[in-house]
C-alpha cells in the first residue's frame, strides 16, 4: 500500500484515520482494509487514544470495495468479505467511540463502515447509497443488519434492492445517520464532537455502547454470516462478472440471473 493512501494520525486523544485517495473516490484495497482494521484492533490497548475518527478526503467518503481494473471480479473472494467484516467487527467491538466524519458520497462497504460507527456526522452535500444490486451482489459488512435495524425491514428492502441514494438530509430523517451539518460547518462540528468525546468518561462510554449494540445489533454476528455466504455464491456468477465490468466501463449492466 502506498503510505499516503491511509494517512494515520494521533492527536488530542483521538486516531484519526483518513482514507486518501481521492482520484478513486477512496475505493479500498485490500491493503488498506487491512490496515483499518489493524489500527482499530490496536487502538483497543493505545492509552493515548480516547476516541476514532474514520473520514475521506475529496469528494467521498469512500466508494467501497475497489472495483477497477478489467475483470475486476477476478479479484474478489471470500476474503474480500473476512476483509470487510473484519473492519466491522473492529468497530463496533472496540470499547471507544467511532465517529464516522462522512465528508462525501459513501457507498458499498464505506457505507457499511460508516453505519457501524457510534457516531456519523455527514456533510450536508453528502450522499449514501448500499450499491452492492447494481453490480449484482447483495449488501454486506453487516449493512443487511445495520440498516434494517435503524430504517425497518421496507425501507431498507428500497435501499437494498433499488439502490436508491440518500441525500444526507433523507439519511438523518431515516434515522441512519446522527449529526448532518452545513458543508461550511462541517470541520467545525467534527471537532467539537470528538472534543467532548476525548474529554468524557471513558468507562461510562465503553459501558453504553456495549449495552446500546448489543440491544440493537443482536443480529449483527448473523448477518456477517449470512452475508459471507451469499455473497461468496454471487462472486462466482456471471452477472457479478457483467456488473463489475460494466461498472468499470460506466455502462448499464445486463444482468442474466447466470
Amino acid at each position: 500500500m502506498a503510505e499516503e493512501e491511509l494517512e494515520i494520525r494521533v492527536q488530542d486523544g483521538v486516531l484519526r484515520l483518513r482514507l486518501n485517495r481521492p482520484d478513486n473516490f477512496n475505493a479500498l484495497t485490500a491493503l488498506m482494509a487491512d490496515e483499518v482494521a489493524h489500527e482499530l484492533e490496536e487502538a483497543r490497548t493505545a492509552d493515548d487514544v480516547r476516541a476514532v475518527m474514520l473520514t475521506g478526503t475529496g469528494a467521498a467518503f469512500s466508494a467501497g470495495a475497489d472495483l477497477g481494473g478489467e475483470d475486476a471480479h477476478e479479484n474478489f473472494d471470500v476474503t474480500s468479505m473476512d476483509r470487510a467484516n473484519r473492519i466491522i467487527r473492529a468497530i463496533t467491538g472496540l470499547d471507544k467511540p467511532v465517529v464516522a466524519a462522512v465528508n462525501g458520497a459513501a457507498a458499498g462497504v464505506g457505507m457499511a463502515a460508516a453505519l457501524a460507527c457510534d457516531l456519523v456526522v455527514a456533510k450536508e452535500s453528502a450522499v449514501f447509497v448500499l450499491g452492492f444490486s447494481q453490480i449484482g451482489l447483495m449488501p454486506d459488512g453487516g449493512s443487511s443488519a445495520t440498516v434494517a435495524a435503524s430504517v425497518g425491514r421496507a425501507r431498507a428492502m428500497r435501499m437494498a434492492l433499488l439502490s436508491e441514494p440518500l441525500s444526507a438530509r433523507e439519511a438523518y430523517d431515516a434515522g441512519l445517520v446522527t449529526h448532518v451539518v452545513a458543508d461550511e460547518a462541517y470541520d467545525d462540528e467534527v471537532a467539537r464532537i470528538l472534543r467532548r468525546l476525548t474529554a468524557g468518561p471513558p468507562l461510562a462510554f465503553a459501558a453504553t455502547k456495549k449495552a446500546i449494540n448489543a440491544a440493537t445489533l443482536d443480529q449483527l454476528e448473523p448477518a456477517l454470516d449470512r452475508e459471507r455466504q451469499g455473497q461468496t455464491v454471487l462472486l462466482r456468477t456471471a452477472d457479478v462478472a457483467e456488473g463489475m465490468r460494466a461498472f468499470s466501463e460506466k455502462r448499464r449492466p445486463v444482468f442474466r440471473g447466470e
